[in-house]
């Protein structure tokens, strides 16, 4: 249960509007990137997305997760069903992914509030 949190808390992420390109104003705040991950929060239906936001979700995807992992949880703004296969799934490299997704997912709720 607390994975499915996790996962929407990621999502609901993307769902908070956010101040301009760094939080704290110029020299702080959070960090910013582009990349597969941020293009599908900001290509998603959430209404309060922004590209503060989604870039931050995307710089933090950037320092936790591969480029195939990136892409494999884009599938994720789509369709959450995918990620409760992938977390119920008994097969080693779902298993895998969905550490590397929740250790990303956690970090992300940090750093990108």
């Amino acid at each position: 249960m607390k994975t499915v949190l996790l996962l929407w808390l990621v999502l609901g992420l993307a769902a908070c509007g956010g101040p301009g390109r760094f939080a704290g104003g110029a020299g702080g705040g959070r960090p910013m990137a582009s990349g597969p991950i941020s293009d599908a929060c900001l290509a998603s239906d959430r209404k309060a997305r922004s590209v503060a936001l989604c870039g931050c979700i995307q710089s933090v995807a950037n320092d936790t997760l591969n480029g195939f992992e990136q892409r494999r949880a884009v599938a994720f703004y789509r369709d959450l069903q995918s990620a409760q296969d992938i977390r119920q799934s008994q097969r080693s490299g779902d298993q895998r992914f969905w550490e590397a997704y929740t250790a990303y997912a956690e970090r992300a709720d940090r750093v990108c509030k």
